[in-house]
């Protein structure tokens, strides 16, 4: 089966649940049809194998520590960061993409990791522990909810106010979605059009995308004139 027909399965029911890892992974194969998503798959099974203690800190620290995962502060709009199978083969990614790699590592060890959906900067929090946090892309760090106001007054440079809303956890969908917002911007500003039509396919699996989008779509379909 095609990758953009697996993930428009995966993702055309709001109401039906999904599995993170194969959803991100179709993303990746959308880009990549030659991709293995077994190996893929097998190596998100290997670090949670690997990993010695079954607990959000222990997670955290295999993957940054142990594994080297980190955020790819040198080139962050590399369109690579994004795409789960390179992030798995080269440690790198935005703090969206290393999230999703803890939450699957999580999931896989029977510890439950949710994604914190902080405007700017993606974050992970222990489903078990309300007031336990993690930046995946700073080096594993761990953070109170009072420290991650000041992360966000960083990003922000002061100039956003702060809402208690911006640290709730966010479901699967709306993280693949906001996967699929960083790539649509990122191969706009690229200008790269046969990668953006990819882009505008894949968002256009979700029933509650809007019309505009899928004009935009259908333009981006259209031979140059």
């Amino acid at each position: 089966m095609e990758p953009l027909q697996r993930f428009s399965e995966l993702v055309g029911d709001p109401a039906r649940p999904f599995a993170l890892d194969e959803a991100t992974l179709m993303i990746a194969a959308a880009f990549r049809p030659s991709l293995d998503l077994g190996h893929a798959l097998w190596l998100l099974d290997d670090l949670a194998d690997t990993c010695p203690d079954a607990s959000f800190e222990a997670v955290v620290d295999h993957l940054v520590r142990v594994e080297g995962f980190r955020g790819n502060q040198n080139d962050y709009d590399d369109p690579e960061n994004s795409l789960l199978d390179a992030v798995l083969a080269r440690r790198l990614g935005i703090p969206i993409s290393l999230s999703v790699v803890a939450i699957e590592v999580g999931r896989r060890l029977g510890v439950p990791i949710v994604g914190i959906g902080m405007p700017g900067h993606f974050l992970i929090r222990s489903q078990s522990e309300p007031q336990l946090y993690a930046d995946p892309f700073h080096g594993g760090v761990m953070l109170t909810p009072s420290d991650c106001r000041v992360v966000f007054r960083a990003i922000t440079g002061g100039s956003a106010e702060w809402h208690d809303g911006f640290l709730r956890p966010v479901t699967e969908r709306a993280l693949v979605i906001r996967m699929l917002n960083n790539l649509k911007s990122l191969h706009t500003k690229r200008q790269d059009r046969d990668a953006l039509r990819t882009v505008l396919r894949l968002r256009a699996a979700f029933p509650e995308v809007e019309p505009v989008e899928r004009e935009e779509l259908r333009r981006s379909m259209a031979p140059f004139n």
